[in-house]
């Protein structure tokens, strides 16, 4: 059977190439999209990365300066020489279609890692000494490189930040000061931080029986019902069906101790037919399988973004995630805790994370939170781009107005 070569195109390799020689400033529309090793072709490798030198050195790129940078790269010989520099310099007339000509060389190469990738995964599952975990982490983080490849627009001027944030801050005052970020339901949170917003962990620390469920599950249920926005839910103490019937508690307004017992009666019914109706047509996911790692969570957090692009990520509780470093548990929860960070700023989702307060904060005095007090802390803090406890007010989550 003959061997398949990888997925390339010579054409728009070499199309790009003279595109570049014949407007030099094409090099920048492209820069995003393709570096050197997007290429098959060595020689258009070479011939690229003499280019970007040039470019570089504010120097012309033409046939005969790129001959000379090669030749100082040691390299003209592996480029097809003077005249192949030449010769691909008459492909084409126009710089116009340069970008769809990257774009097409982008494709090869984006194809020709995935099927690298695939090789190097399949090794490691042969491999008995790796863990299946690692080799499921390891793959989802070489297919979200991959994604990564396509390119983008990595700097923006800011005359056209400025004008965006004109047009956002127009509509904001259009519609009377609504927030910018998701909204929590607590009009004095949302007024402190704007709403959560995208990239940043917020953590909401309290002492155990503080209500931090509940006041995270009052939010799940605000974004969800009231914002219409897409919620998961990592719940690592309760069952689902525990969080399940919180909700309903809420929608219905009903007693919980009657729910919990069974004694509810045909108007609690009524109520909890319409707050089953109300819930079901929300997208709250929640995963409640204890003592997943921040790996797992990571992994199940992409799928979860790719598959429903949710809006907020809730972790209940930080404490109760596991880490790779089990012989140190404040470096563990460093660890779990810059996790977190990584997810929200890699999936460009807020993450609100809650966490347990030490012993510490009842053997003072005055009892006002302070950021040492986050129980096995290590570099929670130092993840956090949100804290409320620094303020030295003692404000419950009662106190707080939806």
């Amino acid at each position: 059977m003959a061997t398949r070569l990888p997925p390339h195109d010579l054409e728009a390799e070499q199309s790009v190439l003279s595109a570049i020689m014949i407007d030099p400033d094409a090099i920048i529309k492209v820069a995003d999209l393709i570096k050197p090793d997007s290429f098959y072709e060595p020689a258009h490798q070479a011939i690229y990365q003499a280019m970007q030198t040039l470019y570089e050195k504010r120097q012309p790129i033409d046939a005969v300066t790129l001959t000379g940078q090669l030749k100082k790269d040691k390299k003209l010989s592996a480029a097809g020489g003077a005249a192949g520099v030449a010769r691909i310099s008459n492909l084409v007339s126009t710089a116009a279609n340069v970008v769809e000509y990257a774009k097409m060389v982008a494709d090869g190469y984006v194809r020709r890692r995935l099927i690298t990738y695939s090789g190097e995964i399949s090794e490691e599952a042969f491999d008995p000494g790796k863990e299946a975990k690692d080799i499921l982490d390891g793959a989802e983080q070489r297919v979200f490189s991959v994604s990564q490849l396509q390119g983008g627009k990595s700097f923006s001027s800011l005359k056209d930040t400025l004008v965006e944030s004109f047009e956002r801050l127009d509509e904001l005052q259009k519609s009377g000061g609504e927030i910018r970020g998701v909204p929590s339901g607590f009009a004095d949170l949302d007024h402190l931080l704007a709403g959560f917003q995208r990239s940043n962990l917020i953590i909401l620390a309290a002492r155990p029986g503080m209500g931090k469920t509940a006041f995270a599950l009052n939010i799940t249920h605000h974004v969800a019902v009231a914002a219409k926005k897409k919620v998961g839910f990592f719940s690592l103490e309760m069952s689902r069906e525990e969080l399940v019937d919180r909700l309903l508690v809420a929608q219905a307004d009903i007693d919980a101790w009657r729910l919990k017992t069974g004694r509810l009666d045909q108007q609690d019914f009524l109520k909890l037919s319409d707050a089953m109706g109300v819930l079901a047509d929300t997208q709250i996911f929640i995963d409640d399988t204890p003592g997943l790692s921040i790996f797992e969570m990571r992994t199940r957090a992409r799928r979860l973004c790719i598959e429903h692009n949710i809006d907020l990520l809730v972790v209940d509780y930080l404490q109760l995630a596991q880490g790779r470093t089990k012989d140190n548990r404040v470096q563990e929860v460093g660890e779990i805790s810059q996790g977190l960070k990584n997810i929200a700023r890699e999936l460009k989702i807020p993450v609100l994370a809650l966490a347990q307060l030490s012993r510490a904060i009842e053997n003072r005095g005055e009892k006002i939170p302070q950021l040492s007090d986050l129980r096995e802390s290590g570099c929670v803090t130092g993840d956090t781009l949100v804290t409320l406890a620094d303020s030295g007010q003692r404000v419950t989550i009662a106190q707080l107005k939806g």
